[in-house]
């Protein structure tokens, strides 16, 4: 199948904006609670009237303050309710908000303010501020500037006292579908980032036709999701505007490492989260259960799921296999349930492939790994596997409103509600993206299975051609070899080179538990971890895996150990943690040489060390 489209579920309505999607919650659920906030070591709630009576106040404050309809308002913040009110708070204003991310360098910074025209910046602590301090003086046209940590919201709210209802409900009503809604600057991880604009229609329409498919997870009672991932990607974004259009209570945890505990006491039924997060909680559970003595048991248990998972999907369980999946039930699984918070029934995936053999294990917890797929472009989900429709390796069927095709050479085409107007002031670009028909093309290859549900194989631009003309997708290697334990990033090599090699990092989260279930010193550093043989030979397996997935000729033969972590800091991640593969390239040229030598040969190359 080259092509696949979904019909639109509820129609478009060319006139209506976001705040109309708050304002309809309001209107059929005014005390639902619609967010919940950290106190006292448990949640408060935040009803949708209640919301949205601090959205206009905050609006009023902006109003006061001089911001005027149309005006661009750039703002660095982790994730937390006070995104999202602000947020609201611009629409009600009539303004457009350009997100930063709050990692961002003042270079980065400097860029985003100047290409956006952005009149105003919002930021959330001093370490941003002062790094926007180091370009202030050529970011010329930023005239209004306010600090959370200087309790901003408090102030705006109060100083918008004398403005009237009737001067925020002009402005929230100026903006008609097909005007921008927001400009989210792509993450650069090929090459300058580049604004997107995206309408109002591109979130409303996406919202309510999200909702609709996605009803048992977006409309179950007490329906709710625990964000952690950035609201500054349009990922978290989109899901948060959904949230309000569906009713979903939202609660915020952005530190990572206090994200098992606020799952305890918030209780979501479901999540939303990048691959890496599935694999760390499965990684984790492991070398707990090893240090415990418990090893084998975790690993039995592990093996039960994934093959009831299968027999699911074959239509039959076997007896015995049904009796041990019980056994680990109350054992195992219960209690991996319970850490994710005891509610979990779906967690929604993105940005990069789910291996297949973590998908069956979580769907036998009883949580439907929901894999997705969508870009800055497309306003997020373009596919996505509903609980209905679930097929476990792919990124399920185009959702409605949307077309999904192949193209001849296997780029990934689409068109529907949710893809973007345009890149912010680059024609050339925006032209260079779409069909003469009008579909945008992804940059991303994938094929459609016979019952029309998409699977993403690589990225356009990052396949590798070897010297032997064949063509390797590095994803399709990558992804199941990061999936270990120790394993922190894997970058595959070889355009244009007899062999596949690849450059690989180490988790220094999971080293330490696992060189210690090994009878290894768990303090040692990364560069005495990559000359241990112990974690040598357990990145040889890791690789031993990955190349049962691919060909011979597709294989890694070869592979090096980094002494050092690919993070966003350093230019080798992007900030949802995908790596910019060209950058790792550029640095770690010399060690991608010295794989090689000055004479590779494709036979017999011995593997590292």
């Amino acid at each position: 199948m080259n092509l696949s489209e979904t019909p639109i579920i509820v129609p478009e309505a060319p006139e209506d904006n976001i705040t109309d999607l708050l304002e309809e919650r309001v209107q059929a659920t005014p005390d639902r609670a619609l967010f919940a906030v950290p106190e006292n070591g448990g949640w408060r709630d935040i009803s949708a009237a209640e919301f949205r009576r601090q959205v206009i106040a905050l609006a009023k404050g902006f109003v006061a303050a001089g911001v005027q309809p149309g005006d661009h308002i750039a703002f660095m913040c982790k994730t937390s309710y006070e995104w999202t009110l602000v947020d609201f708070a611009l629409f009600y204003a009539g303004a457009i908000m350009v997100p930063v991310y709050e990692t961002s360098s003042a270079m980065q910074i400097h860029w985003i303010l100047e290409d956006s025209e952005a009149r105003g910046l919002m930021v959330e602590t001093s370490a941003q501020f002062d790094r926007f301090s180091e370009i202030k003086d050529q970011a010329t046209a930023v005239d209004l500037i306010w600090r959370l940590d200087e309790d901003a919201i408090s102030a705006l709210s109060a100083s918008g006292a004398e403005v009237e209802d009737a001067e925020i409900e002009r402005r929230r009503n100026l903006a008609q579908g097909s005007d921008i809604a927001t400009l989210i600057y792509t993450s650069g991880s090929t090459g300058r980032p580049k604004g997107c604009v995206l309408t109002h229609s591109n979130f409303v329409d996406l919202s309510r036709n999200s909702a609709a498919a996605l009803t048992e997870v977006v409309n179950a009672p007490g329906s709710s999701t625990l964000l952690f991932v950035t609201l500054a990607h349009v990922f978290a974004r989109f899901i948060s505007v959904l949230s309000v259009c569906g009713g979903v209570r939202v609660g915020h945890q952005a530190d990572t490492s206090q994200l098992l505990p606020a799952l305890g006491t918030f209780h979501p039924s479901f999540l939303l989260a990048v691959p890496r997060v599935f694999e760390k909680v499965y990684n984790s559970a492991e070398q707990n259960t090893e240090a415990e003595g418990k090893g084998k048991i975790f690993r039995a248990a592990a093996k039960v799921a994934v093959e009831h998972s299968e027999a699911l999907d074959a239509g039959k369980v076997p007896f015995m296999l049904g009796m041990k999946f019980k056994i680990f039930d109350l054992l195992v699984y219960s209690k991996l349930r319970d850490k994710l918070g005891g509610r979990v029934q779906f967690a929604v995936s993105g940005s990069a492939p789910l291996s297949r053999y973590l998908g069956h294990f979580y769907r036998s917890l009883g949580i439907k790994i929901l894999e997705g797929y969508g870009l800055t472009e497309t306003t997020a989900p373009v596919s996505v596997n509903l609980p209905s429709k679930f097929k476990i390796g792919t990124v399920g069927p185009a959702l409605p409103g949307h077309t999904v095709r192949i193209a001849e050479d296997g780029e990934i085409e689409v068109k529907g509600i949710d893809v973007f107007k345009e890149y912010w002031k680059n024609p050339e670009a925006t032209a260079a993206v779409f069909t003469d028909d009008g579909f945008f093309k992804t940059g991303d290859i994938g094929a459609l299975d016979e019952d029309g549900y998409l699977t993403i194989t690589g990225r356009k631009k990052e396949i590798i051609v070897t010297a032997g003309g064949k063509n390797v997708a590095p994803a399709a290697l990558e992804d199941p070899i990061r999936a270990n334990t120790i394993i922190g990033q894997v970058v595959v090599v070889g355009d244009q080179k007899p062999f596949i090699a690849a450059l690989i990092t180490l988790d220094p989260e999971m080293l330490p538990a696992w060189l210690k279930n090994q009878g290894e010193d768990p303090t040692m550093t990364l560069e005495e971890a990559v000359k241990n043989p112990k974690v040598i030979a357990e990145v040889q397996r890791a690789v031993d895996e990955g190349n049962k997935f691919v060909s011979r000729a597709e294989s890694i033969r070869k592979f090096e150990i980094l002494p050092t972590e690919f993070i966003e800091a350093n230019g080798h991640l992007t900030p949802k943690m995908s790596i910019k593969r060209d950058n790792i390239l550029r640095d770690f040229a010399s060690e991608i040489s010295s794989i090689y030598g000055e004479n590779p040969q494709t036979e017999h190359v011995q593997t590292h060390p």
